[in-house]
Formats: structure tokens, C-alpha cells, sequence
């Protein structure tokens, strides 16, 4: 057994701590939390679960808060999580094994992102950089902080998937609380950018916070800067961008240009059920529409190894191909697609069934 240190920053958290704590007491881990100014109860409930307890100054600066967090944990492996995902599933055992055999990367945490998407609670999945040797690594940037080697700031290391599940409800604030947070991270994101012009990764996290408000023109023009800079393809936000650029080209009557970008360089984000379904939908948008197309993304998305049941990249593609079936002149074939959809909660299929007069 490798022993571990969790450890977690936050400020007023007293919604969310002892749901991400409480599930984490059976194992054998080093809790570490690092207030950053709280004014409720959060660091009176992280120490009824039996955390260790330390305070840092604010200085806008969340990495300078993590890297606070790695001076604290007793051990050398560390894993870290935020206050709003919750532990969900876990093999300590494979969990050590995973750590032994690559014992020089950083592990992947499955991360459950919960959302509301056309009326319909559902969730997309994602995996994030949480666990690793803090001899070896450290975080970087002020505002969506990454993790890099101490010899270097290279983010170019082995990665490797780990047996953890968290469920992540920081989506599920409504969009008053989503607008406050894009505020408060882009007035950061901001001031890297003044002194690193040419990051790319700052200009995808601009993006993201315009997008996560839905101002996709925003957003759009901040991922379109990004894609002009140099960057890592390898890099796992490079394939989050890729979905969300898309989108945001959806979204504001962009679809031609979207196929004439992501056409000839399709193959760098392949395997992905969320780039598969955009892809869908930007050739479901020209005009005239390419229908055969579409279903062709939407079948690749159903067969992705990353496809989920109750994930939107599921109930997304069985509707999208029955409005497709729909376009051919094949109701039946419609009908079986808008029921699947539906059997897996997607209101707009049912919607569809109604219009439709199917109970």
C-alpha cells in the first residue's frame, strides 16, 4: 500500500464539504484541507471528518494555494480533489497497483460533470489530472491551474487512468452562479493573459468561461484564438476545445466554416463521443444539410468507447439520428430512435413521440 494524501482547498464550502469528505472515510487516506478565507462553517465540518486543517492567505492565485496543499501532506503521492465532487466509486486495491506501475505519471481521475441540457439532467465525463508524486510535480497559472513537472513545466508526461469516480455538481449552480464564476475567473484568466500573450491554454479557459454563460460568440472567438497558437494536440484540453469550438460555430450559424476547419484535421480528435456528435450537428446545420453525414458521426458517437448510458452523448445521437431518419422520409425507423432517447430521459424526444401522437 502506497500512502496517500487527499488533499482539497476552498472557501465557504459548507454545502458541499462533508458530501466530498464523508465518502472518503473508509479509506486509508491523509486528509489535508486548505481554507482560503471561509466565513461559514466549512472548516469546523472538514475537521469533524477528520482533516487536517490549514489556512492560506488569498492571493488570486489557486495553484499558489495548491502548491501550499503539497507542503502539507505527510505523504510523497498525492490526490487532489475540489470541494464539489464527490467520491462514487473506488478500487484501493487497483488504485495501488495502478500507482506502482507507473509510479513517474500523474493519474486520471473519471470525473462525472453534471449539467442540464434542454430541459434534461444529465452529465458528461471527462478525465482530469489529480494524482501524483509531489517530489515530482507541482501546479502552474493562477486560474485553471495545471499540473507540470518541477524540472521543466513540461505538461508532457505519461498519464495513466486510475480506478476513482468522482460526480462533479459544480455546473449544477443555475446561471446567475454560473455568470458570477466566469466573472470572477476570467478577471484572473485576464491578468495571465497580460503577461502571457501567446498561451494558448489561457485563450481555451476564456473560451470555456464565455461558453459555460452561453455567450457562444465570446466564445468563439477565444477558442479560434487558441487554435491559431502553438500547442500540444496530445494535451487533454485540446480535445475539449475541439468539442466546444464546434459548438460555439453551431451556435452562432458558423456550421460551413466549423466542416471546413475540423474536416482536415478530423483524425486529431477522433474516439471522442462529444466531438462525434458536434461534428453531427454541424452537418446536420448547412445548407442545404448533409443528413447521411450526420448519421454517419452520430452512429460513431453510439459506438465510442466513452459513450455512457445516462450521458448526453447517448440520448443525443439516438435523437439526433431519428430527426435524420425523419429528413430521409423513414418515420418508423424516426420512431424506434425518438423512443430510445426518451427511454433514457431526453425531453425533447418525448416531445417528439407527442408531436408525432405516439404515447
Amino acid at each position: 500500500m502506497i500512502p496517500i494524501s487527499v488533499c482539497i482547498i476552498g472557501k465557504d464550502e459548507e454545502q458541499h464539504i462533508e458530501k466530498c469528505l464523508s465518502p472518503l472515510a473508509p479509506f486509508p487516506f491523509e486528509l489535508v484541507y486548505v481554507d482560503t478565507g471561509s466565513t461559514d462553517r466549512t472548516k469546523e465540518l472538514a475537521a469533524k471528518h477528520g482533516a487536517n486543517i490549514y489556512d492560506f492567505a488569498w492571493i488570486d492565485d489557486f495553484s499558489a494555494a495548491r502548491n501550499f496543499a503539497l507542503e502539507k501532506a505527510s505523504h510523497e503521492y498525492v490526490l487532489f480533489l475540489d470541494c464539489d465532487e464527490y467520491l462514487s466509486a473506488l478500487d484501493t486495491d487497483a488504485l495501488y497497483h495502478a500507482v506502482n506501475a507507473c509510479p513517474i505519471g500523474v493519474g486520471l481521475l473519471l470525473r462525472n460533470n453534471y449539467f442540464e441540457a434542454n430541459g434534461t439532467p444529465t452529465n458528461y465525463p471527462d478525465r482530469v489530472d489529480r494524482l501524483f508524486s509531489r517530489k515530482r510535480f507541482h501546479y502552474t497559472g493562477s486560474i485553471h491551474e495545471q499540473v507540470v513537472t518541477r524540472d521543466g513545466n513540461s505538461p508532457l508526461y505519461e498519464r495513466y487512468e486510475i480506478p476513482l469516480t468522482v460526480e462533479h455538481m459544480g455546473y449544477n449552480g443555475g446561471q446567475e452562479a454560473m455568470r458570477e464564476k466566469a466573472e470572477r475567473n476570467n478577471k484572473l484568466l485576464f491578468r495571465e493573459l497580460e503577461k502571457n500573450p501567446q498561451d494558448a491554454y489561457l485563450y481555451f479557459q476564456i473560451g470555456q468561461s464565455y461558453n459555460g454563460i452561453r455567450d457562444y460568440e465570446n466564445a468563439y472567438l477565444y477558442y479560434k484564438k487558441s487554435f491559431s497558437l502553438p500547442f500540444h494536440p496530445e494535451e487533454a484540453w485540446v480535445q475539449i476545445m475541439a468539442t466546444a469550438f464546434l459548438n460555439a460555430m453551431n451556435h452562432t450559424n458558423r456550421s460551413r466554416e466549423a466542416v471546413r476547419f475540423f474536416e482536415p484535421i478530423y483524425t486529431y480528435f477522433e474516439n471522442d463521443a462529444n466531438f462525434y456528435c458536434s461534428m453531427g450537428n454541424a452537418y446536420l446545420n448547412l445548407n442545404p444539410p448533409k443528413p447521411l453525414n450526420a448519421m454517419a458521426e452520430y452512429l460513431k458517437a453510439l459506438q465510442c468507447p466513452n459513450a455512457r448510458e445516462e450521458g448526453a452523448n447517448t440520448f443525443i445521437p439516438y435523437y439526433n439520428i431519428g430527426l435524420v431518419n425523419e429528413m430521409l422520409g423513414k418515420p418508423e425507423s424516426a420512431l424506434t430512435f425518438y423512443q430510445r432517447a426518451a427511454e433514457l430521459g431526453f425531453a425533447p424526444a418525448r416531445e417528439r413521440l407527442s408531436d408525432l401522437k405516439i404515447p
